[in-house]
């Protein structure tokens, strides 16, 4: 999502919806870091773990959408159709 700097900085600005899903990936990112460095994780722990990887992941594809509706159609909308 690097490249798309500039369109992240107006939907940074300019959608509130934006800003929570990059939130709440980078706490997705950070929670993930932190379970993938200990060497032994509980059963429940592993549950966890790939519940948070989908939901990071469905994340970045949201925020990957709304990038692309925005280049698209120059509009910060979050219906995505």
């Amino acid at each position: 999502m690097e490249e798309n700097g500039e369109v992240m900085g107006i939907l940074r600005k300019e959608s509130y919806h934006f800003r929570a899903l990059e939130k709440t990936h980078s706490e997705l990112e950070a929670t993930l870091h932190s379970l993938n460095r200990r060497k032994i994780l509980s059963a429940e722990e592993e549950l966890d773990k790939k519940k948070f990887q989908k939901q990071k992941l469905a994340a970045k594809d949201t925020l990957q959408k709304m990038i692309q509706h925005y280049e698209t159609t120059g509009a910060v909308g979050t219906e995505l159709g």
